[in-house]
């Protein structure tokens, strides 16, 4: 059994992470913020344990030593950090210059920022363990670009690479780092873009006929967190049902 700090567990891909890893008899630490009340409920219903909730605003620069110290502090230890956590805001260069500032000001804080400081505060505890596992949800956007949302794009392709530098950093201590970056997922957040005209053209994209679900997702991160081979850390595995295809 291993102790996994889950971000942005409350719902999506988070809570399908939670029940994918709980499933696997690991014990959990379930991160919420605006939805802790989510998180509770998710922690009451997961099978095994014992399972936490610890509520933090990863917009704060000091929430991630706070939620990573308190993590330790309630589980004992933690063995895997899931960096999941992620907001997205349109903010197109067509709006005010207001808008655009904090959008950018709040999305690398939260997508960036965050799981990175979460990843250094991980990687000492980690070193002390003799290692351990990150794995880092990204997106299909940091590649193909976010028009309407530029700084999530940016987010997250700086996520993608801060998680390849750690991995170098950090794989002769022991410590493994990949990214599992999704394309459209179907999450209670994508659901009303997904219902329009963007879901036809999403899925029209795919080589499946549909876009993934949180669990499909939460399968490869599952996998990642447990059992996949030291070799394929600093990977970056993409979830997109064939829309977007790297070379």
């Amino acid at each position: 059994m291993s102790v996994i700090l889950v971000t942005g567990a409350s719902r999506g891909i988070g809570a399908a992470c939670a029940r994918e890893l709980a499933e696997r008899g690991n014990s959990l630490i379930l991160h919420g913020n605006r939805n802790l009340e989510a998180a509770e409920r998710l922690r009451d219903a997961l099978p095994g344990g014992p399972h936490f909730t610890i509520a933090a605003d990863l917009s704060d620069e000091n929430a991630a030593q706070e939620l990573f110290e308190r993590a330790v502090e309630e589980a004992g230890a933690v063995d895997v950090l899931v960096n999941n956590a992620g907001i997205f805001e349109e903010h197109p260069p067509h709006g005010s210059f207001e808008d655009w500032k904090r959008a950018w000001d709040e999305t690398l804080r939260v997508n960036l920022l965050a799981p990175v400081h979460l990843m250094y505060f991980a990687a000492r505890h980690f070193h002390e363990r003799g290692g351990g596992r990150i794995v880092n949800v990204t997106s299909r956007g940091a590649f193909r670009g976010e028009p309407t949302a530029p700084a999530y794009g940016a987010s997250k392709a700086g996520l993608n690479s801060a998680g390849q530098s750690m991995a170098k950093a950090l794989g002769r201590d022991g410590i493994l780092v990949f990214t599992v970056a999704p394309g459209w997922v179907e999450t209670d957040m994508a659901a009303e873009a997904l219902a329009g005209e963007a879901g036809a053209a999403a899925i029209s994209d795919t080589a499946i006929g549909r876009v993934a679900t949180p669990e499909e997702v939460a399968q490869v991160v599952a996998f990642l967190a447990s059992d996949a081979p030291a070799s394929l850390t600093g990977c970056v595995i993409d979830v997109n049902g064939g829309s977007y295809l790297r070379t």
